[in-house]
């Protein structure tokens, strides 16, 4: 989230205080001008709906003084703030989500190196790491088996689709994986040791190995 509500919270506090209807929308404004709102759609919607919700209450507020009229408008703010927070994990769920993102990278590594690597860092406590990393072996382990087709730009899920269709029975170990592939590369959420290690299993699953913890 933006370190600016804060600020203006804390600049609102400062003498003398009375601040007005006009100055609680050109902050507004400058809050929202951030790149982090940026589908154009629901900026001006938010937008319109602040700032009726800004008139409404500074005018509710005047009558009483300037120390409500403050108030109010410290309430305004600290909603943008909060609309700030939603807005910044919807955006991080959207891109967890988003289609064409592809899984594999120009890198040209084998799945031995992936895995190793995969393994080093979870070693080391990046469990995250080790994840993301556990997944290509996976991927890249069949691709090196001709088990599926190497398509550069595929998603996670479209690996799974085709790791799925040649694995029936670890369908949905293979599906879960992508998903926490997904939300740990894209979706900025910090992989567990287990979920770690859940990925290594499907790679030695898949590879016909013997499951070691």
């Amino acid at each position: 989230m933006s370190p600016l509500p804060a600020a203006l919270l804390a600049g609102s506090l400062d003498p003398p205080l009375d601040p007005s209807g006009d100055e609680a929308r050109r902050l507004l404004r400058r809050e929202l001008a951030d790149p982090k709102y940026y589908d154009a759609n629901i900026l001006e919607r938010l937008q319109d709906w602040l700032e009726r919700l800004i008139d409404d209450t500074v005018d509710g507020a005047s009558a009483s003084g300037p120390l409500s009229t403050a108030i109010a408008i410290v309430v305004v703010l600290a909603l943008v703030a909060a609309i700030a927070l939603l807005v910044s994990r919807a955006r991080r769920t959207a891109t967890a989500q988003r289609p064409g993102t592809a899984a594999l990278t120009d890198e040209v590594i084998t799945a031995g190196e992936l895995r190793a690597r995969a393994e080093a860092a979870l070693a080391s406590g990046d469990a995250s790491t080790a994840l993301v990393d556990a997944f290509r072996a996976v991927a890249v382990r069949q691709v090196e088996r001709d088990r599926i087709e190497d398509v550069p730009q595929a998603t996670a899920h479209e690996l799974a689709r085709a790791l799925a269709a040649e694995f029936l029975a670890h369908a949905v170990a293979i599906h879960h994986g992508a998903d926490l592939f997904d939300q740990t590369l894209y979706g900025e959420r910090v992989a567990t040791r287990e979920q770690a290690l859940e990925l290594l299993a499907l790679d030695d699953a898949l590879a016909g190995r013997a499951v070691r913890r």
